[in-house]
């Protein structure tokens, strides 16, 4: 059945579409703005997950208590004109997992139809996220045979690399520069960090760090809370002047944080370095790509490429 199942978060894209209500919900905004920002990853109707879609977000409504007819009414058609079940059932889902599907339709088609009770209002954002980290500022932090903290353990006995293995203890450095940072929607913050590729056994200095061979690669936007900064341990050791002429030139795809915002994707998911990171991963300007671990990192030979004059 792969990602598909009877259960309305079954599946990758329902779970993070779970998260992306979760934390869009956190918007002091009225329904229809949230809608509006939801349905930026709406797919099209021909899309096998455009049901599932409207489905999720009523059922994430109702739960809340956030009143929308225009959620209320896409998510009662699709369940009536059983829209759902036929494209399950042409997915390849079988019957004894459409009739639970079907079951569960009928009891989210109650909970939506019913009128939004009235009760606790939903916990918001009552200002904007603070920014923890300015374009240009560099930090040094500690790795783990290249692996950075893990921010959501309390301890770093409990920060392990699956369970079997032996606990997080600092025996080497990385080091990064933030290369572009934003707020979503004006209230919820995300960082675009720029990595050294490999993990060193000394404390990176500001001078150092200048060097022309230092690889640097771009990785992915996150988010951190003032707790999580903390947890990882990062000490700001200057600040570069970052030429945003030519940052884009050497980074032509860099996009905006926003999804990392609004999905909390957090800062930690990226910091990762060599060796914990493969070298295909992280190709010098130049060479051959290879998918074979993933999708590589785009990277430059030399900070200086990018800083002002």
């Amino acid at each position: 059945m792969g990602v598909w199942g009877a259960g309305l978060s079954s599946g990758d894209f329902a779970m993070d579409l779970r998260s992306t209500v979760r934390a869009v919900a956190r918007l002091p905004f009225e329904s229809g703005q949230l809608i509006e920002i939801l349905c930026e990853q709406e797919p099209p109707p021909s899309d096998e997950q455009h049901s599932r879609f409207w489905l999720v977000i009523a059922d994430q409504f109702a739960k809340r208590g956030i009143a929308s007819d225009r959620v209320r009414e896409k998510a009662l058609g699709i369940i009536d004109r059983g829209e759902d079940l036929a494209m399950l059932e042409k997915l390849g889902m079988g019957a004894s997992d459409l009739k639970k599907r079907r079951k569960m339709l009928e009891e989210l088609r109650a909970r939506v139809a019913a009128p939004a009770a009235a009760g606790k209002p939903r916990t918001v954002l009552k200002k904007r996220q603070d920014l923890l980290m300015s374009v240009g500022e560099v930090f040094v932090y500690p790795t783990c045979a290249g692996r950075c903290r893990n921010p959501y353990f309390a301890s770093k006995e409990d920060d392990r690399y699956g369970t079997a293995s032996a606990a997080w203890e600092q025996d080497g450095w990385s080091a990064m520069v933030i290369v572009n940072c934003g707020r979503a929607f004006e209230f919820l913050s995300w960082y675009r960090p720029l990595t050294v590729a490999m993990a060193t056994a000394e404390k990176p200095t500001w001078e150092s760090l200048r060097r022309s061979e230092v690889l640097w690669r771009l990785t992915r936007p996150g988010t951190s809370t003032p707790l999580h900064f903390q947890r990882m341990e990062f000490e700001k050791i200057g600040t570069w002047a970052i030429d945003q002429e030519k940052l884009r030139p050497a980074f032509p795809g860099m996009k905006p944080g926003t999804s990392a915002a609004v999905d909390d994707i957090s800062l930690a998911n990226g910091l990762n370095v060599g060796p914990q990171v493969a070298p295909e991963l992280m190709p010098r300007p130049g060479e051959p790509l290879s998918h074979k671990w993933g999708r590589p990192c785009p990277t430059i030979f030399g900070i200086e490429q990018i800083l002002s004059a």
